[in-house]
């Protein structure tokens, strides 16, 4: 049941993540071949470098299967975008969902690999985070990570919160996955709707990029 229960969040994951780096590239008018790429690299980027450190075979160069799911989503959303012309809200919300939806994978690939609770949150915030780090590398824009918007600590209270519920209460192991997952989406759309930000260290610098 467990592993059946992954296997849909994993997917799940991968199509929020494959929309949102695809609604992206649309923003900066890529071809279709572009789309595909930054729907990839930001559906792989973050498991992949999570694979790397736990030195195990990287998961989607021996699944056809996630692979197929980026492609037909990226289509799916070049087609949608005739529909759909508010690119930024339709990636704000894939773009949390993917966010939400990875970290808890990326939490639980450590646990299982008999890492440290500390070190798994960290593992869920790479896997969360890295995908969407590349695309806005490739795209050439600042990372989200590195701005004023509440987004890596988002998986950090997230994955700390999943790992405190499941060691100290008795809730459904199912239950704590969807609560977590509901809790980092949260976060980021309250924090971008009430404008929760880091400490800054530095004067105000007017910056007009999302």
């Amino acid at each position: 049941m467990h592993e059946q229960i992954n296997f849909a969040i994993e997917i799940l994951g991968t199509i929020s993540f494959s929309m949102s780096g695809s609604f992206a590239a649309m923003q900066k008018r890529l071809d279709p071949f572009g789309v595909l790429i930054i729907a990839f690299v930001t559906s792989v980027g973050g498991g992949t470098v999570r694979d790397l450190l736990l030195d195990v075979p990287v998961f989607w160069m021996h699944d056809l299967l996630m692979c197929g799911v980026i492609l037909i989503t990226s289509i799916f959303s070049m087609v949608f975008k005739s529909i759909e012309k508010n690119f930024k809200v339709t990636l704000f919300i894939f773009d949390s969902f993917g966010l939400g939806l990875f970290t808890l994978i990326g939490v639980q690939k450590g646990l299982d690999a008999g890492i440290h609770p500390l070190i798994c949150i960290g593992l869920g915030t790479i896997t969360g985070c890295f995908g969407g780090i590349i695309r806005d590398i490739l795209l050439n824009r600042i990372p989200l990570i590195f701005r004023k918007e509440i987004y890596a600590s988002a998986c950090i209270i997230g994955g700390a919160t999943f790992l405190l519920l499941t060691t100290f209460t008795n809730l459904s192991y199912t239950v704590i996955q969807i609560f977590t997952i509901l809790l980092i989406v949260s976060i980021r759309t309250l924090a971008v709707k009430y404008h929760w930000q880091m400490p800054k260290f530095y004067g105000y610098e007017n910056n007009s990029e999302m």
